[in-house]
């Protein structure tokens, strides 16, 4: 039998890793495994570790390391993930990758290949930034779907609003954080040599395509 395979995805706001990890889920026939999913079903199950889960956010609390690695295992250990999995958005911190490492392990399988999705700060920026919306809840884009008329929405001739989040200086914070955040794990999957840079900057197939080429070239894959 096969051993699994296991990819990391990495990649900061809006560099499209969630997209990304998604395509190639469909394309390798892996299970998609996103962090974001998995807290939103076991807190709308009110599974156990959903309830524990709760019980910090409600507090203000960060989720302990232990509850979303508790999650991971057991999202990776049902049927649908026996030929492996594209990960996204876990592991966050070194730390968390070697509870990873433990998992896999004990599923007879490795962390085989890490794309990191690179795109500059200032192109995330533009592509997080320059989101507005109707009151209505249409979405416009600054540079892709702009309005008719500046900051009018094209069906009522409402004002466009930008919210909160989508500000860029908000974006700009969220990129800083997420960098400060995630280079130890960066660096660490580049010492282990399973890490490879990916220019996202490119459209979403080509990006595609650079990523299934790396995975091809990848040893074991």
């Amino acid at each position: 039998m096969a051993k699994p395979t296991y990819i990391v995805m990495l990649g900061p706001p809006g560099a499209g890793k969630g997209t990304q990890a998604k395509v190639l889920a469909k394309k390798l026939n892996l299970t998609h495994v996103s962090s974001g999913d998995l807290f939103r079903e076991n807190l709308n199950n009110k599974t156990e570790l959903g309830r524990l889960a709760q019980s910090y956010m409600s507090k203000g609390e960060l989720v302990p390391d232990d509850v979303t690695i508790a999650m991971v295992e057991e999202r990776l250990s049902r049927t649908d993930c026996v030929g492996g999995a594209v990960l996204d958005g876990f592991p966050r911190t070194p730390a968390q990758a070697g509870a990873l490492d433990a998992i896999l392990n004990g599923l007879g399988g490795e962390v085989n290949i890490v794309p990191y999705i690179s795109v500059p700060a200032k192109v995330l920026v533009d592509r997080l930034g320059g989101r507005w919306m109707s009151h209505s809840g249409r979405v416009y884009h600054a540079l892709n779907n702009p309005p008719k008329v500046k900051w009018i929405d094209d069906v009522d001739g409402s004002p466009l609003y930008q919210r909160e989040d989508d500000k860029p200086e908000t974006v700009q914070r969220r990129i800083d954080v997420y960098l400060e955040q995630t280079s130890p794990l960066i660096e660490h999957y580049r010492s282990l040599g399973l890490l490879v840079e990916i220019d996202g900057t490119d459209d979403i197939e080509s990006v595609t395509a650079d990523i299934l080429e790396a995975i091809t070239g990848a040893a074991g894959l």
